[in-house]
């Protein structure tokens, strides 16, 4: 079979539809897998050996896309997001059987409609996902083997590193204040562990706040990494490290992706907590924490608690 995957939206999203990819191809070798995917996924789309080739979904150029689908002759399509930019593409391709979550007017793009009700948070995203495969392999055992992702890189000799990685600095729900980062990242430094502090291009603010806070002592010892590198090296980077904290947040589900531990973050609306969007790794791995926008002083302590007691395994 000649499978299209298509999820063409940001990392996360993009990474917690991996285990619908994983699972047809352990179960299913011979099924050639294609993902389909926004500009800031394609190169690690390409890095991931279950997926067998990639599609840009170049929004400034959908003709060219679309005759890059149609060019692949394509039996199937399954479609773990949809809005009616994709659906008319794929409708436009002549691919037969088109498989989609039923939701949004979208959806009469598509042959096979799965009645899914994400919005009532009976799983997590991931699940979701992996449950459109039934569509079309109704007999697939719906496991994977994890790690998702499986890196080797010059960073593997460095796993006594915990990463803190901000993201949106605290403005908004589900995430820690800035300080509050900071306050872990000086308990982090009494241990024997080496503390980086990552940002992504939007965090400018967030890098130049933290640096003017830290004193010079604890910027020799704290590392303050941008993360400009290719998101696949980042990814390693990540996977060798022994911590990931964080919002959620894309970064989150790279580790997620790599059963890297995580202390991640949460808002407290069932929308947006971890019974939605909770990590791909083991359960053991995860430490899952939802917070509201005026988190009490006794929340942050359970959170520090538990990175001391992480730290001292």
């Amino acid at each position: 079979m000649n499978l299209l995957i298509t999820r063409h939206d940001k990392i996360g999203d993009f990474v917690v539809t991996l285990p619908l990819f994983k699972a047809i191809k352990e179960q299913y070798p011979n099924t050639k897998l294609t993902a389909l995917v926004s500009k800031i996924n394609f190169d690690l789309a390409k890095e991931i050996d279950f997926i067998d080739d990639v599609i840009l979904f170049d929004k400034n150029n959908l003709n060219k896309t679309l005759v890059e689908i149609k060019e692949k002759k394509f039996d199937v399509s399954i479609s773990a997001y949809i809005d009616t930019v994709l659906g008319k593409l794929l409708f436009k391709s002549g691919i037969k059987i088109r498989v989609a979550p039923a939701t949004k007017i979208a959806q009469i793009f598509f042959t096979k409609r799965i009645k899914q009700r994400r919005s009532q948070v009976e799983k997590t995203e991931w699940q979701y996902n992996l449950d459109l495969a039934k569509a079309i392999f109704p007999n697939i055992d719906l496991s994977f083997s994890r790690p998702l992702i499986r890196t080797h890189s010059s960073f593997q000799a460095t796993k006594k590193r915990v990463i803190l990685h901000p993201g949106f600095g605290g403005s908004s729900d589900g995430n820690l204040s800035l300080d509050d980062y900071i306050k872990l990242a000086r308990k982090a430094l009494q241990t024997s562990y080496k503390v980086v502090f990552t940002f992504g291009p939007d965090d400018k603010s967030s890098k130049e706040y933290i640096s003017s806070r830290l004193s010079p002592q604890e910027k020799q010892k704290i590392e303050l990494f941008d993360s400009r590198i290719p998101l696949y090296e980042f990814t390693k980077y990540i996977a060798s490290s022994y911590l990931f904290i964080s919002t959620s947040t894309g970064p989150m589900h790279l580790a997620g992706a790599t059963n890297t531990k995580t202390i991640s973050f949460f808002g407290d609306s069932l929308f947006a907590s971890s019974k939605r969007w909770a990590t791909i790794s083991e359960e053991q791995n995860q430490n899952n924490f939802m917070l509201s926008s005026d988190y009490s002083k006794e929340k942050y302590k359970e959170i520090e608690n538990c990175l001391m007691e992480l730290l001292s395994e």
